[in-house]
């Protein structure tokens, strides 16, 4: 694959690699959002925010926006079902810093479900096209949405919401081609992709399945998408963004380099304590850390001594105890 022949922009905005990380509740904050921009991911994104919780003042949603310069350009993805609190809350997002605001058309669990948003707005072309249309009318930044098949396997809620949202002036798409009954079981339908990226103008961007750097490229020339979306395969493999991206200059991905891999993880530890402050930090390297070490030798054992950390110095001297059995 020739990258000079897959350029890859939204609304006017260009990046560096066509490559994007996905919003990942609960996983996509800052800190990971900052180490997923070192190894080359084009575009990171934000975890879901809710758009009642800006409105409304919760602090704790307004965190989920904060950024550092080294993440951008920067994507943060809202999700509600009121159209007036979407513009709203969309607004405060674009105040606060965003390159891009992204709307979920996507998310599938439950309580999202329950409150009319994500998922539950693919059965709902009147009220998704007017939540599109008033957030569109008060952004002067790019606006994409992430949408899923829909509610059937064929997926003609995808493809009838994919035409509203180019009438309407949406910038981009992604569509992960799961319905929303799946939520991330079976196989993701890459062909839905492909009729999506013929029925509209606008910049598509695949996700799904995408487990090896090499599905990336199968991704690219099954479906003609525009960029690739990585989401879960990040928590414990981020590397595979270089490699996606070697493989597109023809070279033989590198994979997994421990140095770098564990200099990445020390420096995350370092941002987290930063960002949260040592007491959360803490409490969230004891399941955050374990993402990291999938995969490699002792990485049981490492589990559970990392489910005891008490410290930000505790949390570097098990990294680099585990580091050093390895080499």
């Amino acid at each position: 694959m020739n990258p000079k022949k897959h350029t890859f922009s939204i609304g006017g905005i260009s990046f560096s690699h066509p490559t994007v990380l996905a919003p990942l509740a609960g996983v996509t904050d800052q800190p990971f959002r900052r180490m997923i921009k070192g190894f080359g991911c084009g575009l990171v994104c934000s975890e879901m925010v809710s758009a009642n919780g800006l409105v409304y003042g919760s602090e704790k949603t307004r965190q989920l926006m904060a950024s550092h310069p080294e993440e951008r350009p920067l994507s943060i993805q809202i999700f509600g079902s009121d159209p007036a609190i979407m513009a709203e809350a969309a607004l405060m997002v674009q105040d606060a810093g965003a390159d891009i605001v992204d709307i979920n058309f996507g998310c599938s669990v439950r309580k999202v479900l329950k409150s009319g948003s994500g998922s539950a707005l693919m059965a709902e072309p009147e009220k998704s096209k007017e939540i599109i249309t008033k957030v569109r009318r008060v952004l002067s930044v790019p606006l994409t949405i992430k949408i899923r098949s829909g509610w059937q396997p064929h997926g003609e809620d995808a493809f009838r919401l994919s035409r509203i949202a180019e009438d309407c002036g949406v910038d981009a798409i992604t569509i992960h081609p799961r319905t929303a009954r799946q939520g991330f079981g079976g196989k993701a339908d890459w062909s839905l992709i492909r009729k999506i990226k013929s029925l509209v103008k606008i910049p598509v961007i695949g996700n799904g399945d995408i487990i090896r750097p090499e599905d990336a490229l199968s991704m690219f020339s099954k479906t003609n998408c525009d960029a690739v979306m990585i989401g879960r395969t990040a928590m414990h493999s981020p590397h595979i963004f270089k490699d996606i991206h070697d493989l597109m200059e023809e070279i033989s991905p590198k994979g997994q380099n421990l140095a770098e891999h564990f200099a990445s993880m020390e420096n995350y530890i370092e941002n987290l304590t930063l960002f949260y402050g040592e007491e959360t930090a803490c409490s969230m390297f004891r399941s955050r850390l374990g993402w990291f070490v999938k995969g490699l030798p002792g990485s049981t054992v490492f589990r559970s001594e990392a489910s005891s950390i008490s410290s930000k110095s505790k949390a570097l001297e098990l990294l680099h105890t585990f580091q050093a059995g390895l080499i």
